[in-house]
């Protein structure tokens, strides 16, 4: 992995040189099911229930689907033995996707708002995985559930969170939490850049923690799409 700062400034690469209207707002579709097997690293394919009954985070977005391949590629060996949450789930695409594709020693918790949780528990079900993981509403900025401060999660999931600007610091208040309950704590962190207000939450997190641009080989793919992937941790 490596700092951000160390790699070309060049439109393809830099998430700081999009203009806000390079990267359109996502065209909205009809609630269906989903079958993703992300090129074969999953045996069986993941299979999500879209609706945005409850809001757009019941749709399933790139940058959900980058994070999540990335996981399976990268980091499938090392998973079992952490203690997994998602924020701002939705869906759950990228939690189920580590669930299916992963032997867990640990319950998976996929969490959001509460408009959100009847769609989460419908994915879990409906991908068989009733036993592994757990959907829970966590709302950004309030103090953390009880039962999350005494799980003490090492690995964040947080894919195309930063969406709604009025959002960003109650985000920043979360993630500090939750890495002040483990200093160990990793947050893989993708988001799809949008608008020029999107970087202030990534200025913000460079001042809080340490952030680092993370390799994948699919990198120069989807950074022409504006998906950006990082780790957070604590700064030493």
């Amino acid at each position: 992995m490596v700092d951000n700062r160390s790699r070309s400034s060049s439109l393809e690469f830099d998430p700081l040189t999009f203009d806000e209207g390079l990267t359109p707002l996502p065209e909205y579709k009809a609630a269906g099911t989903t079958a993703v097997d992300f090129s074969g690293l999953l045996d069986e394919p993941v299979k999500l229930h879209e609706d945005l009954k409850s809001g757009c985070g019941g749709q399933l977005w790139p940058a959900g689907m980058v994070l999540a391949k990335h996981m399976l590629r990268y980091h499938r060996d090392e998973l079992p033995r952490t203690r997994i949450l998602e924020l701002g789930a939705g869906s759950g695409i990228v939690g189920l996707t580590v669930a299916k594709g992963c032997i867990l020693s640990s319950p998976l918790y996929l969490t959001d708002q509460l408009e959100m949780e009847e769609l989460m528990k419908h994915n879990i079900t409906l991908n068989g995985l009733d036993k592994q993981v757990k959907a829970m509403v966590l709302n950004w900025g309030e103090p953390l559930p009880q039962e999350i401060v005494e799980y003490k999660p090492d690995t964040i999931l947080a894919a195309d969170c930063v969406y709604f600007e009025p959002t960003f610091p109650l985000l920043m208040k979360t993630l500090q939490d939750l890495l002040e309950l483990c200093p160990s704590t990793l947050v893989y962190f993708c988001f799809k850049k949008r608008r020029r207000a999107d970087m202030q939450f990534l200025k913000a997190a460079k001042k809080a923690f340490q952030v680092k641009e993370v390799k994948d080989e699919d990198r120069p793919v989807f950074s022409r799409e504006g998906l950006f992937l990082y780790t957070f941790s604590q700064k030493p």
